[in-house]
């Protein structure tokens, strides 16, 4: 009765205000679904029955079952505990023989071994000292590689100590020769400029003869200054092997690599 008071009470309020009466459709929606739910709970409950005599039901059968298995099983212990005095008494009399025959095989057994561990003593002893000879050889062979390897050594560091020196000597024979050049060259120079400064001094009648042999002296200290940079560019080239002077720096290097090899042999 309170519960139908409340929804009425609210209806009207709709009504009056909104002119409208949801709320009643709704109130009756909502009993509607609690019913068909309690309906629902009603059905579930049934089959819970149901299932609950049919696993009952299920239980006893296998009760029986079980008591029909613990019975078979009795009466297959009570059988096999005959079976196992029996297997006793069997094992028993096999067991004495089986020691006896043990034993003897132990016996043979242990003769063979002693025979075979003294052959075994002698091959450990030709082993041994097979073994201690072999140490001694491979120790005398690494000393005498060690010292060989030492002496590669002292000869490698003597062959690039010279080789560094040879090269700092040729690189300074070289810079003399060029600043010797370049004094060579000024000193042309200033003589040329004062043969000039001469040659326009000289007499007027004898200026074709002067200028002629002026050209002699010029062409004559040109070729002179040419063969000395010729000669200087020659032994460059002879130094370095450069141009078709690379042949000889091949043959050092093999030559080189011939002795470094000799050497780590």
């Amino acid at each position: 009765r309170r519960y139908a008071n409340d929804v009425i009470i609210v209806t009207m309020k709709k009504l009056q205000e909104s002119g409208t009466f949801n709320s009643l459709t709704e109130a009756n929606e909502r009993e509607k679904a609690k019913k068909s739910k309690f309906h629902d709970i009603l059905i579930r409950s049934e089959e819970g029955k149901k299932e609950i005599k049919l696993l009952e039901k299920q239980l006893q059968d296998v009760k029986k079952q079980t008591e029909i298995e613990l019975q078979n099983r009795d009466n297959m212990i009570v059988y096999l505990k005959d079976e196992l005095q029996e297997m006793k008494a069997k094992t028993n009399m096999e067991s004495c023989y089986t020691k006896k025959s043990t034993d003897l095989q132990v016996h043979q057994t242990q003769k063979k071994c002693s025979n075979a561990e003294n052959v075994l003593d002698k091959e450990i002893q030709k082993l041994r000292s097979k073994t201690d000879e072999e140490i001694r050889v491979h120790t005398e062979i690494e000393n005498f590689l060690r010292q060989y390897h030492k002496m590669v050594e002292e000869k490698l560091e003597y062959w690039v100590d010279k080789y560094e020196n040879d090269t700092d000597a040729k690189d300074e024979e070289l810079d003399a020769l060029k600043a010797s050049k370049a004094n060579n060259l000024e000193v042309l120079q200033r003589l040329a400029k004062e043969c000039q400064m001469f040659e326009e001094t000289i007499i007027s009648d004898r200026v074709e003869k002067e200028a002629k042999r002026s050209q002699l002296e010029q062409d004559a200290l040109e070729l002179k200054s040419i063969l000395k940079m010729q000669a200087w560019w020659r032994g460059t080239m002879v130094r370095r092997n450069l141009g078709p002077y690379q042949a000889l720096r091949k043959i050092r290097e093999k030559q080189l690599s011939k002795q470094k090899e000799k050497g780590k042999k």
